[in-house]
């Protein structure tokens, strides 16, 4: 008798640290019209992921547990469901397929909607690749989509080192703007080369009174660490507007930033197959770099988000779903 397929994937039985992440078999998914099955072979680690394993973060659309974490994958599509045009079976792919709602990246193959995805970097590994969509998708759509960055601005980039950081400071010099960033002052040098013209280092100035005249500032931090996005306020021209990413926008922040004449507003990142394609040509044009720290394989997910958690990586954390 036949039985069906499964495959490995960190799994949680509950909510809480970095000790539930278990691995497991679970059932191998089916793709259904439109979808792609997608053979993982790498998948990024985001700060959403141990938030959602904790009970914050996403866990609201996630249900209760068990269940799979992970938005970020670069793979191999294995079969291709009835409608699909724009991908086939063979090609390598990457995306962030679903977000907010589960995908289930933590295992070894997805499902998701062709358009999803995109045809990865030529110029980097599954590894490099899997650490972009979720980062790329924000650090692109906060800047373009949301702020509408224009060349010659001057644009302000808190945690500027982290994995969607470095990828902003990218975007943001390639659209032509004069770049400041936050980070330590270890991770200076790094920045320049990435493009940032200015840095401060938070640990020893108050970035307020070291940084005026900004048209726009992509606040990765958010209020719950210092009041990161109310100071951001104080950097602002008149007219500037503030993209609070991790935590949104409270009402007196909105209130306080109306009495200055200024814009803030929240941010979710969506699936853009479109942008990542946008992305995946910078890279391979050389005006993108990615930075993984490191790679572990997918069992020692658990290490992954404690890695993660502390907030001192520079660039991502992967997982090798193959390892």
């Amino acid at each position: 008798m036949s039985s069906e397929p499964t495959m490995r994937a960190i799994t949680q039985d509950s909510l809480g640290g970095p000790e539930v992440l278990r691995l497991s078999d679970r059932p191998r998914p089916r793709p259904v019209p439109t979808e792609v099955l997608v053979r993982v072979h790498a998948a990024g680690v985001n700060p959403v992921d141990w938030k959602s394993r904790e009970s914050g973060g996403m866990a609201g659309l996630l249900g209760e547990p068990p269940f799979v974490l992970g938005w970020d994958v670069s793979g191999v599509v294995e079969e291709v469901g009835f409608g699909v045009h724009t991908l086939k079976a063979g090609d390598e792919v990457y995306g962030m397929p679903w977000f907010p709602r589960p995908a289930s990246a933590y295992a070894e193959y997805v499902t998701a909607p062709s358009r999803q995805f995109a045809l990865k970097p030529r110029t980097v590994g599954h590894e490099t690749a899997a650490a972009v969509p979720l980062a790329g998708l924000t650090a692109w759509q906060s800047l373009v989509d949301a702020a509408r960055v224009e060349a010659g601005q001057r644009v302000l980039i808190h945690a500027a080192a982290g994995g969607v950081g470095h990828l902003a400071v990218q975007f943001a010099k390639h659209l032509g703007a004069h770049v400041i960033g936050t980070a330590s002052a270890a991770k200076h040098d790094w920045l320049r080369e990435l493009g940032a013209d200015e840095l401060v280092d938070y640990t020893k100035v108050r970035f307020e009174d070291a940084v005026s005249d900004v048209d726009v500032v992509i606040d990765l931090v958010g209020d719950g660490h210092d009041s990161t996005t109310t100071r951001s306020l104080e950097t602002l021209r008149p007219g500037g507007t503030i993209v609070a990413v991790p935590s949104g926008v409270a009402p007196e922040v909105l209130e306080g930033a109306r009495a200055r004449g200024l814009n803030a507003t929240a941010f979710l990142v969506e699936p853009d197959g479109p942008a990542l394609t946008r992305i995946a040509g910078l890279i391979d044009q050389g005006v993108v770099r990615v930075e993984v720290e490191d790679v572990l394989p997918l069992a020692e997910a658990a290490e992954a988000h404690r890695r993660v958690q502390e907030g001192r990586t520079r660039g991502k954390i992967v997982l090798n779903v193959n390892a």
